[in-house]
């Protein structure tokens, strides 16, 4: 097996971009970048999920797939508040914060991409890195949700640390939200 491949397996992460690539096999001319990823997607070695966004194998993570098709981006919303217990409703969806709205399937896999103001989608605050991706904790996703949807329902908000919520609320900078955010712990409690 050549160096090139060895090189894709050695990496942790189970999806790989056109810059990923680049990184790992030090390539800078975009052509022999192009014929090298073209060959190996032949190969059966890559699989090409979308444009420029690759998977090793068919077990690739799909909230790694998720955030790397447009950079940056975040899991949040109902993907990470149903893991955290505050909504009850399954969904099939992975939802996304980023730079620009859009809803796509993927190999099986649906994403609901949620846009979000740069000054919110740069800021790192709330944000964990984890598996390759990265991902809000539940309060962030809970203040992304309602920043989106001021009347949203959540079955349970037992989970949300209020204090946290009011120190990153500040990264929003609108009046409105802070509002809001009141309205829902005084409900809460």
């Amino acid at each position: 097996m050549d160096s090139l491949v060895a090189k894709i397996y050695q990496s942790s992460k189970t999806i790989l971009t056109n810059k990923d690539l680049a990184l790992l096999w030090q390539e800078t001319n975009q052509n022999n970048l192009k014929s090298k990823i073209a060959y190996y997607v032949k190969q059966g070695i890559l699989t090409r999920m979308t444009r420029g966004v690759f998977a090793k194998d068919k077990n690739y993570d799909p909230k790694e797939l998720a955030t790397s098709i447009y950079i940056p981006s975040y899991i949040s919303f109902e993907t990470v508040l149903r893991e955290a217990g505050i909504i009850f409703q399954h969904y099939d969806t992975i939802f996304v914060a980023s730079l620009w709205p859009k809803t796509m399937t993927i190999d099986k896999h649906a994403f609901t991409f949620r846009k979000l103001k740069d000054s919110v989608l740069y800021n790192p605050d709330g944000i964990a890195n984890q598996n390759n991706y990265s991902i809000a904790v539940p309060e962030r996703a809970f203040l992304d949700t309602i920043y989106l949807f001021p009347k949203y329902y959540f079955d349970n908000l037992k989970p949300i640390n209020w204090s946290y919520c009011f120190e990153l609320v500040k990264i929003y900078n609108n009046q409105q939200l802070i509002k809001r955010l009141n309205k829902y712990r005084k409900n809460a409690q």
